[in-house]
């Protein structure tokens, strides 16, 4: 066969195109990613953002692209993971081992244990934090019996562990005058403007929120103690008791006593290996930058986020990293 000048380019065009192919990276599959997160106005959410950020800044090398969804939080985060609505989410570390072990709310129980469920890392503390009008007089959390409490919007690990040490401390919502659901950006304006006497949440600090409410109105923190906090710390390896530092927020300079969870990032085993893999390595092959995405992230050491709060199995790709880094 007589080969022309254009045939023979198309064939250089081909091979060349070949090679190229198999010289380029190969992109996890599954490519695209969704992170759940929590409101806008908390942690969990710039958290997801921190993430992905990471993740897309190297998506030319690795091929995983990454979005945030604002979400209800914790809970909906592992039910919407379960259900494959999302690939991975950040939930309370209580949750994650509800969610393992199919304890804890009701929904859990009913689904059974979530056994794809995969831990990939931990982040930030959460201590549970109280935040109360000063003329409310409300110095502990017994002091709630009575009062109009914001106990955590439907779907989040906030409401779901506000049940759970309410309960402990043998009492149920009716004990309040009212149990508000508002969403967490709403609870500073509702305080400051007398529609409650406190909101409760589990939050990494520094919080926005905790700010705006000390900063616009005369609120101070609730001590977070007593027996069945002690009971219930010592019979659940997923708390850890703490304190919120004093002057970190107007008009609180003592150490507030409480106790906390973690706030982890977790994942399913249906989703590919290599995709966590990426996004892990994006994470802690970064992660003094990370550190500097939030006020909360300060702190963190890697050997301590593989580990601490995981009661999940840890996926694959992410087991992948931490072995390759000699860190398991």
């Amino acid at each position: 066969m007589i080969q022309t000048k254009f045939t023979k380019k198309l064939m250089v065009a081909g091979i060349t195109l070949a090679a190229s192919l198999a010289a380029a990276p190969s992109f996890a599959e599954g490519s695209f990613i969704t992170i759940g997160t929590g409101g806008v106005t908390g942690v969990y959410y710039p958290t997801g953002g921190a993430i992905c950020r990471l993740v897309n800044k190297g998506r030319k090398t690795h091929g995983v692209r990454c979005s945030v969804e604002s979400t209800g939080g914790s809970v909906y985060n592992i039910n919407a993971i379960r259900s494959g609505d999302l690939d991975m989410g950040v939930a309370q570390s209580d949750w994650q081992y509800h969610a393992t072990n199919g304890t804890g709310k009701k929904a859990f129980i009913d689904a059974g244990p979530f056994k794809e469920l995969r831990a990939v890392f931990s982040v930030h503390p959460e201590p549970l934090s109280i935040i109360a009008r000063k003329d409310a007089n409300i110095k502990t959390i017994s002091d709630l019996v009575g009062k109009r409490v914001n106990i955590g919007n439907p779907g989040s690990g906030t409401e779901a562990t506000w049940n759970v040490l309410w309960k402990a401390m043998g009492h149920t919502n009716k004990d309040l005058k009212l149990a508000a659901q508002m969403k967490s950006s709403e609870t500073p304006g509702a305080l400051c403007d007398n529609k409650i006497d406190a909101f409760f949440w589990a939050v990494g600090n520094p919080a926005a929120l905790n700010k705006e409410a000390t900063t616009t109105c005369d609120a101070n923190f609730v001590a977070v103690t007593g027996p069945a906090v002690d009971k219930l710390v010592s019979e659940n390896s997923f708390y850890a008791k703490t304190a919120i530092p004093g002057g970190m927020y107007r008009g609180n300079p003592d150490d507030i006593p409480t106790f906390g969870v973690g706030a982890t990032f977790v994942s399913s085993s249906k989703v590919p290996a290599e995709t966590v893999y990426q996004v892990v390595k994006s994470v802690f092959e970064n992660l003094d930058s990370f550190r500097k995405l939030h006020p909360a992230f300060a702190n963190l050491k890697a050997k301590e986020m593989i580990s601490n709060g995981l009661s999940a199995p840890l996926h694959d790709g992410a087991k992948k990293y931490y072995k390759e880094k000699g860190w398991m």
